[in-house]
């Protein structure tokens, strides 16, 4: 059986300790989420069960012959190959497997010890190549490579392109591809969805949910990991805590353990309070001295619960009020960009309206970024017609925000540049809002955590109220709890919001209008990107594409439609919008019904006393669904009336 098992796992940073004999074993076909806030040592022990990475104390253990891959965060691709070349690499192991069963075929063939154990071991070593190969893919390695490629975001036309041409997000996709051919036994990935798009993010939850390795991985992305694992370690103050359940699941459980624990704890500690006022006052008494030192010596043998704080500190984030704005915040109108001969926009239009909530989805490369920065002003657009909103004032969270500051400031240095003075003597309490407590403020940038990087970034755009915050992943780097921060913030937030996202539950309920970039074009619907996905009755980002084509030949070959005016482009997301509403309407009430459904036919419903107010509210909340259900009917009406039209 292929597992991997550490024992007694010991690791020590000056006077912190960060694991402290921690036991796992990873077994055969596992798929295990590996949680803990930023800092707690998830990529340690990550390192220390690859073996790269040795710890004071402890043993791993791993089958000889079993293979393991495992993405880093830092990685490096050899250049002067092809995309198709480097991934091709992956299968160095296949041409190895072949070339051996033809040496055993050929050897086979010349002997006549049939009944040896040499010959036996001949065929066993023959049968166990066959079946390697016959996982890894053997003849059709390269359509299996190709379709890997493209799974991960690649179009056809690129696959020639030499590595060192893209950007380290793409390299790093590169990279996952070949460790996804290789197929090893155990596939370690840390933060896989980091450098991904949507689609990109969803085709890979497809292919791991039925990866025939043992899968461990690190990802603050909740749904990436609901959908792919079925087991969670969870880091906390040097101890590992282990759930057979996904993430959301493991939530549930942590807490519901946590409660028993505190209530096991409390009771313990009553039962010895009653033993040591008992002891003492036995003890006053000669007669029972001997009973009271017994009693003490059973006490001393208690093996004592003990309950250690949950690890559970957030920054205190809250944007200050954002400033009155015209009705129109920004409005582009043809934009177009170019880098040399390469369009990135191709004529779009934009307009945000006060109060907006905006999320831009799409692949990477399709210009998200790069509208982000047209909108700041951090680059010019090649043509097109801009108009600013009146008194409007912007805060920007780029991409790389948390690397572009300078290294040799400390964190306090940081935001004494972009403070305005009147919040000078303010600055300190701010950094401690953000977890930058005492010593932590003199801390040099350069030695700063990812994480510790985005919460300084995210503090200095407290420093100044905006009415329009232009997001560029801001979540990149930081854990579940401050992600959840940032989010309540946002939603909170009163002025106009544009975030640039990957992360499907960060977007969930944050944004009303969904942008999708795609060939150079922007394509507008209502909702948040559950909605966006919703709208179009699909299970991912492929899919919308391949519909969106089709949908392209058949108006090519209607000879096209006419184009709408703004007018009824309006009118056509007034109507989109109508039916989103009610459509989510009838799924909430649908949802309530069925739960009260389930209640009311348990045995003894009716003689409970609260019966008949349950019955009344399933009756108020049928009629409920059937006004919701005609909303929807006439608004999915009107909307089909309106596009054919």
């Amino acid at each position: 059986m292929t597992l991997i098992t550490a024992t007694n796992i010991y690791l020590q940073y000056g006077d912190r300790i960060l694991l402290d004999n921690i036991n796992v074993v990873i077994g055969p076909q596992d798929k295990v989420g590996l949680t803990g806030r930023n800092g707690a040592g998830k990529s340690t022990l990550l390192k220390i069960l690859a073996g790269e990475l040795s710890p004071d104390k402890g043993d791993i253990a791993r089958p000889s012959g079993s293979t393991l891959c495992f993405l880093h965060q830092e990685m490096f691709l050899p250049k002067g190959k092809s995309v198709l070349e480097e991934a091709m690499s992956a299968f160095s192991e296949v041409r190895a497997l072949e070339s051996r069963i033809v040496e055993i075929n050929g050897e086979i063939a010349e002997r006549t010890d049939y009944e040896s154990d040499a010959y036996h071991r001949l065929l066993e070593e023959l049968a166990d190549a066959g079946e390697r190969l016959m996982l890894l893919g053997g003849e059709s390695i390269e359509a299996e490579a190709e379709k890997v490629l493209t799974g991960l975001g690649f179009k056809r036309n690129e696959l020639g392109r030499k590595t060192e041409t893209f950007s380290g997000g793409w390299q790093m996709r590169i990279e996952l591809a070949k460790m996804l051919l290789q197929k090893p036994d155990f596939l370690f990935l840390d933060e896989p969805t980091n450098h991904l798009d949507i689609e990109s993010i969803i085709w890979l939850e497809g292919y791991l949910k039925t990866y025939p390795g043992s899968i461990l991985l690190i990802s603050h992305d909740r749904e990436f990991l609901d959908h792919v694992t079925s087991r969670t370690l969870e880091v906390e103050l040097g101890n590992l805590y282990d759930y057979k359940a996904s993430y959301s699941r493991y939530l549930t459980l942590r807490e519901e353990r946590r409660e028993k624990l505190e209530s096991a704890f409390k009771n313990q500690q009553r039962a010895i309070a009653q033993k040591e006022r008992t002891i003492n006052r036995f003890m006053a008494k000669a007669t029972k001295t001997r009973m009271a030192q017994s009693m003490k010596k059973q006490l001393d043998k208690i093996d004592r619960i003990e309950l250690d704080d949950p690890d559970t500190a957030t920054m205190n984030l809250r944007f200050p009020p954002a400033p009155r704005s015209g009705e129109v915040v920004w409005e582009g109108i043809a934009i177009r960009k170019a880098y040399g001969e390469h369009t990135v926009l191709d004529g779009v239009d934009l307009k945000v309206l006060r109060g907006d909530r905006i999320g831009f989805v799409g692949q990477n490369g399709q210009g998200k970024t790069t509208l982000a920065k047209i909108i700041v002003k951090v680059l010019e657009s090649t043509g097109g017609d801009i108009r600013d909103g009146h008194q409007v004032s912007i805060g920007y969270y780029a991409q790389n925000q948390a690397d572009s500051m300078h290294a040799k400031l400390t964190v306090l240095q940081t935001l004494e540049q972009n403070s305005p003075p009147e919040l000078r003597p303010r600055l300190r309490g701010i950094l401690g809002a953000f977890m930058f407590s005492g010593e932590d403020v003199d801390k040099k940038v350069s030695v700063l955590s990812g994480g510790e990087r985005a919460r300084l970034a995210l503090a200095s755009l407290l420093l100044h109220p905006f009415n329009l915050l232009v997001l560029d992943e801001p979540t990149n780097h930081l854990d579940m709890l401050s992600k959840e921060v940032l989010k309540n913030a946002l939603m909170e937030y009163d002025g106009t919001l544009i975030v640039v996202s990957h992360d499907r539950d960060f977007l969930s309920e944050l944004t009303n209008r969904t942008v999708e970039f795609r060939d150079r074009q922007l394509h507008h619907y209502i909702g948040d990107v559950n909605a966006f996905l919703d709208k179009r009755s699909l299970d991912n980002m492929r899919d919308v594409e391949m519909s969106t084509q089709k949908q392209k030949s058949s108006s090519h070959s209607s000879g096209g439609s006419r184009k709408m005016t703004r007018e009824e482009q309006e009118e056509r997301r007034r109507l989109q919008k109508a039916v989103s509403t009610s459509e989510r309407k009838v799924e909430q009430l649908e949802s309530k019904l069925s739960e009260m459904e389930k209640l009311m036919g348990l045995p003894g419903f009716y003689e409970q006393e609260n019966a008949a107010e349950t019955t009344s509210r399933y009756a108020q909340l049928k009629k409920e669904l059937d006004g919701h259900m005609m909303a929807w009917e006439k608004a999915q009406l009107a909307l089909d009336e309106f596009d054919a039209y």
